[in-house]
């Protein structure tokens, strides 16, 4: 027997694991939180106003609400402000600026964190173009109805971003949904109060383009064009939809304006205002960079994981819609096969025990009771220190034979009982697994054809009545009812279960026995034989009954040795995908489906419900919920067939549901631990699950002589 040095399995990818989801939750955060949640102007609030002060309800559009008395202001005589909100945009910011520049005026810009975030170099642009830029929140927010909490958020987060992108900060606030003076009410002075005691002013309008509503350019013009030689506020947008309206009627209103002697300026320049902008300290503009690569880095990721989510659900159909089509094809093949004579053949089943004192006299008397004959039983105690020999021992029944060895693993004693055998047939079942009368007869009859090898039976879950039983029950009767038909139907069989399984000896002595290189050692025999040119079945009638873990914390044991040694074998017999015949098979269908849907998706899975999970927390809840119900949809529908075909009750598909949250998330871990230990190089130790002798059917009682 080989040996080799084990190395710790690495205990650093928690770490990594954790840190990557973490960022990936504070990246995806900060998208939703700066950049998310965007709703264009609409109509303002209108509630009441009784705690408005007289002086700002009758007073300019420009409201300083920092001292014991509020000031209202109006701009200067035949004084436009021309202000946008919601930009800046990619597409209409820059015609806006070009419109502004042939007409030589300046306007003031009141941006939404989320656009600079997404568009630094074009807010940059706007500043460096002369014009005034001023703060319209994060997301467009209504300050109003916003707590303390979320309208600190919302305007620090952008003045940040204008800090990162432009080098400025600015003392002018325009609340998102605001109108004119007149129209603030008590929830909005509340929030102008806030403002105030942060040292901002509140800008208002007093000229409503409406241009959100698309009316028309001359309803626009009207709108912005002042009625008395007053200064005047004008509302207008450079983003939100389409401006060209807008655009048109400021190349017909600046003109007219300024043929009858008006002038052009920012809010601060109209209204003799000094200090509303200034430039900001490295250290601050250096956070406005970091916040700005974080929101797109996560708007990026977020990208990504929407077009992951998409590509999961695809790739989900795609599967389901093969193993349905090869089912049916199995199912059809089944019912026309051409009868050949019943294989009759003595057979060996050899049980390699390891501590197996709770059930091993159930596997036994299971064995012996078996339809067909001659059966003969060779148990290799692998140096177990419980009682497991002298169980066997003292059954005392003739067809058994006991074989005491050293520990050596698994593979060591079934290479022992192969070596004892003397029958052409074996099979080869765990120590803690229960068969039917029918099971060594049925999983035999394949090898009528003498091209076969192996072939898989049907292993079943005995102890399904706790809800990890009942999720492992279900997971059971899907993977071998439907996955195994689908490889039978491609030739392609990964698997030979160590639950049961029965194999040519002289193919399996021709290949040098058991492997003992790998922790999967029926995947790795599998492989090797099918490698080797042998094809390999799965015969659904052959069923076992095999105890499955009982805690969460058996099941993780199990499942990252199955894992592992899967990644093992699969590395070993890597060579198979160039290869022809039955290997070529093997390696062109078999291999790539398992590293397909069995390490890659699980790999990225907790991202995408990471990604799943900020849908349902941000909002956009209906497609978080149709992704999830379609893609349990895609698991419900072969569910039901495989468990129809398995003549199982459809009661446990009623925990598929609840599996996803709890379940799903435990395999993701296993696998992407797996993946961690194989690239690290580590060696994983045998992981020996306890046994509570829970391996017969529901109902049965098992007898022999």
């Amino acid at each position: 027997m080989s040996h080799h040095r084990r190395l710790p399995p690495p205990k650093a990818h928690w770490a990594l694991l954790a840190t990557l989801l973490f960022a990936v939750t504070v990246l995806l955060g900060l998208t939703a939180l700066v950049g998310g949640g965007f709703a264009a102007d609409g109509t303002p609030r209108t509630v009441a106003a009784t705690q408005v002060p007289a002086a700002v309800r009758d007073g300019g559009p420009i409201i300083d609400p920092r001292g014991a008395e509020p000031v209202a202001s109006r701009l200067q005589h035949k004084t436009v402000a021309l202000t946008f909100d919601d930009g800046p945009d990619p597409e209409w910011t820059p015609r806006v600026l070009d419109v502004l520049a042939r007409h030589g005026i300046h306007a003031t810009f009141f941006v939404t964190g989320g656009q600079v975030t997404r568009h630094p170099g074009l807010t940059a642009d706007i500043v460096h173009r002369g014009h005034e830029l001023g703060n319209h929140t994060a997301t467009h927010t209504d300050l109003g109805a916003a707590g303390d909490v979320r309208a600190q958020i919302e305007l620090r987060a952008t003045d940040l971003a204008i800090a990162g992108a432009a080098g400025t900060g600015t003392s002018l606030v325009r609340p998102p949904y605001s109108s004119t003076a007149d129209a603030v009410d008590d929830a909005g002075w509340r929030a102008a109060t806030r403002l105030g005691g942060e040292g901002r002013l509140v800008v208002l309008s007093e000229l409503d383009s409406q241009d959100w509503r698309r009316p028309g350019v001359d309803a626009i013009s009207a709108a912005i064009t002042p009625r008395t030689d007053d200064g005047a506020v004008v509302l207008l947008h450079d983003a939100g939809g389409d401006r060209s309206e807008t655009l048109a009627a400021l190349d017909r209103v600046i003109p007219e304006l300024k043929a009858k002697g008006w002038r052009f300026d920012t809010v601060s320049g109209a209204a003799g205002l000094t200090g509303t902008t200034a430039g900001v300290d490295g250290l601050t503009r250096f956070g406005g960079w970091l916040l700005i690569a974080a929101v797109q880095t996560g708007e990026a990721l977020s990208t990504a994981l929407g077009w992951l989510l998409g590509a999961a659900s695809v790739l989900a159909l795609l599967r389901t819609v093969l193993v349905l089509l090869t089912t049916a094809i199995h199912v059809r093949r089944g019912r026309a096969a051409p009868s050949r004579p019943p294989v009759r053949e003595p057979v060996t089943v050899i049980v390699p025990a390891y501590n197996e004192e709770a059930g091993i006299e159930a596997t036994i008397r299971s064995i012996l009771a078996s339809d067909h004959h001659p059966t003969w039983v060779i148990v290799v105690d692998d140096g177990s220190t419980d009682g497991t020999a002298d169980v066997v021992e003292r059954l005392a029944l003739r067809r058994v034979t006991l074989i005491r060895q050293q520990n050596a693993g698994k593979p060591a004693a079934l290479n022992t009982g192969l070596a004892a055998a003397r029958t052409e047939l074996v099979v080869m079942v765990d120590g803690d697994t229960v068969l039917e009368p029918g099971t060594v007869g049925a999983v035999i009859q394949p090898f009528a054809d003498p091209s076969v090898g192996a072939v898989s039976g049907n292993a079943k879950v005995a102890n399904r009545g706790g809800l990890l039983g009942r999720w492992q029950h279900i997971e059971y009767v899907i993977g071998f009812n439907l996955d195994r038909r689908m490889y039978d139907v491609g030739e392609c069989m990964p698997t030979v279960p160590g639950a049961v399984g029965a194999f040519r000896r002289s193919a399996v002595l021709a290949l040098g026995g058991v492997p003992e290189d790998t922790l999967a050692e029926d995947t790795d025999l599998t492989m090797a034989l099918e490698r080797d040119g042998w094809r390999v079945v799965y015969e659904q009638e052959a069923r076992a009954w095999t105890e499955a873990p009982a805690t969460l914390g058996q099941l993780w044991k199990q499942r990252y040795r199955w894992c592992y040694g899967t990644l093992q074998a699969i590395w070993k017999h890597r060579g198979a995908v160039v290869a022809k015949g039955a290997a070529g098979r093997l390696g062109r269908r078999g291999i790539p489906y398992l590293l397909l849907f069995q390490v890659a998706l699980p790999v990225l899975a907790p991202f995408v419900d990471v990604a799943a999970l900020f849908g349902v927390l941000t909002g956009d809840w209906k497609t978080a919920l149709l992704y999830w119900s379609v893609f349990l949809l895609l698991q419900l529908v072969p569910g039901v067939i495989a468990f129809r075909l398995d003549r199982e009750s459809l009661r446990p598909l009623l925990f598929l549901p609840l599996q996803q949250f709890v379940y799903r998330q435990l395999m993701y871990l296993v696998v992407i631990q797996s993946v961690m230990t194989a690239l690290a190089g580590a060696r994983l130790p045998w992981h020996k699950l306890d046994r509570l002798g829970q391996s017969a059917p529901p109902g049965s009682l098992v007898d022999a002589e």
